[in-house]
């Protein structure tokens, strides 16, 4: 059972690894979804821990059908990553309506290799999700981020399990978005996933409190590696 945790630093890679997580999704702006992350962020991550560092590959918040300009930023962004040691990148492309965009997809993957490759939660906002992951399968990518569909993983159990039982292994199925110590067990032991991705609950405030309305010293999310022991357990039980 894989738990991958959702990060912006290299302070929170490395408290993950402490926790005993598989991997970290390395990002930035995760209050927005989150975009690529620094050269520096990713050079030191790597540098900084054993575990598998996975780089989201993604230009901007918003939707997920780019322009050429944004599409080559992409394309430089993963040759950064694999050059700067990371194990994977994650990104998602999708057409005006709504379904993967395969040659843009498959150009990314052909430069990303040999890294493994997780298609995120653009996923989720294609116009038929099954008819999308035959389109990943075919494209060789090693892993799909899902809700199934829903705002969270645990409204969207059903189809996470029904694109399980459809992918009948040809690609994992990793359950994200809103999973929590308290419904994490459910989750996985519903849809039969192997992989689960967490964020929000493994995080605590840290830093200075604001002083005199500064927006200098805001306090920041940093990754508790204690909250990680916490789903190892949890998935450890079920």
């Amino acid at each position: 059972m894989i738990v991958e945790v959702c990060i912006d630093s290299v302070e929170s890679a490395l408290a993950a690894q402490q926790g005993g997580a598989s991997r970290v999704e390395l990002c930035a702006e995760l209050d927005k979804g989150g975009i690529t992350p620094s050269a520096g962020t990713i050079e030191q991550v790597c540098r900084s821990i054993r575990i598998g560092v996975h780089v989201m590959i993604r230009p901007r918040p918003g939707d997920f059908c780019y322009s050429d300009h944004e599409f080559a930023v992409m394309q430089k962004d993963i040759q950064v990553a694999r050059q700067l040691g990371a194990h994977g990148a994650v990104f998602g492309v999708l057409t005006r309506d709504r379904t993967v965009d395969v040659p843009r997809t498959k150009a990314l993957v052909e430069l990303a290799r040999p890294m493994s490759i997780s298609f995120h939660r653009a996923f989720d906002e294609s116009v038929n999700l099954d008819t999308a992951m035959e389109a990943i399968i075919g494209l060789g990518i090693d892993r799909i981020l899902t809700s199934g569909g829903r705002p969270s993983a645990l409204e969207g159990m059903g189809k996470i399990k029904e694109l399980v039982q459809r992918s009948n292994g040809r690609i994992a199925i990793m359950a994200g978005a809103g999973i929590t110590l308290e419904n994490a067990s459910a989750i996985i032991a519903w849809t039969g996933v192997d992989e689960i991705h967490v964020r929000s609950a493994v995080t605590r405030v840290a830093g200075n409190a604001p002083r005199n309305g500064s927006l200098f010293a805001l306090p920041r999310a940093v990754v508790d590696p204690q909250a990680v022991k916490s789903y190892l357990n949890v998935v450890q039980r079920g």
